[in-house]
């Protein structure tokens, strides 16, 4: 899922000075489930701006709405007539949930209030670790399912480094070995052959950006109903 953090608060009343109506807009999915912008998050903000505005004696209306996700049109589109009737909205969404509100409502502005920070899993109540780093060539099938482009801090494909000390990274003592894992998790596979194997340089031309895609099925789908016509 993708990991997002709420900005700090007095950046977040900064951006939101001047505006008399303002849209606190969460997402209910990712960021939902890292406590972060989902319908919880949004209402403790809303009230801590009212509590801000009232000890400053500043008049501004405080909107509150939670949509499932900010990255699909589907569920922006019912909520529109809200959007245009603020005079900003506050998206408690990743960056993407932000930019795609904004594509919608280009004459309201949308000011961010997390900051994305990565994809990653639940480690446990409360906290998250990066795990991917969404390049755009997998290579966790040759490497037993643990990425050494994101967990190893130099991305070493083919490792590991002379600085790793029992089983640790240089980097931070407490941090594990990539290729440390990587080794320990073949031999438990019966797969360690598998480490001697030689990976290609990483071929960046799959990170274009921005980058898109479209499910052949659909555009498939698409060019029979042309020609059905």
């Amino acid at each position: 899922m993708i990991v997002g953090e709420r900005k700090p608060f007095e950046e977040i009343k900064e951006s939101l000075r001047g505006y008399k109506k303002v849209l606190i807009l969460g997402c209910g999915t990712c960021v939902s489930v890292c406590m972060a912008g989902g319908e919880k998050e949004v209402e403790l903000l809303a009230t801590q701006l009212r509590m801000a505005n009232k000890l400053n004696n500043e008049d501004a209306e405080i909107k509150e709405a939670t949509i499932q996700r900010q990255c699909d049109r589907e569920y922006i589109e019912p909520i529109m007539k809200m959007i245009e009737e603020c005079d900003v909205v506050l998206s408690m969404a990743c960056g993407a949930g932000v930019q795609m509100v904004s594509d919608f409502s280009e004459l309201i502005p949308v000011m961010p209030g997390l900051n994305t920070r990565f994809i990653g899993v639940a480690d446990g109540e409360g906290s998250w670790s990066e795990k991917c780093r969404a390049c755009g060539n997998c290579v966790l099938g040759e490497h037993a399912g643990i990425c050494p482009i994101t967990r190893c801090p130099k991305s070493i494909l083919n490792g590991p480094c002379g600085g790793s000390q029992l089983g640790k990274c240089e980097t931070d003592p407490n941090r594990d070995c990539a290729w440390a894992l990587i080794y320990d998790r073949l031999i438990k596979q019966g797969k360690l052959d598998n480490i001697i194997n030689i990976a290609p340089p990483k071929d960046f031309r799959t990170q274009d950006f921005p980058a898109t895609q479209v499910n052949e099925a659909y555009v498939k789908a698409e060019m029979e109903e042309v020609h059905s016509q």
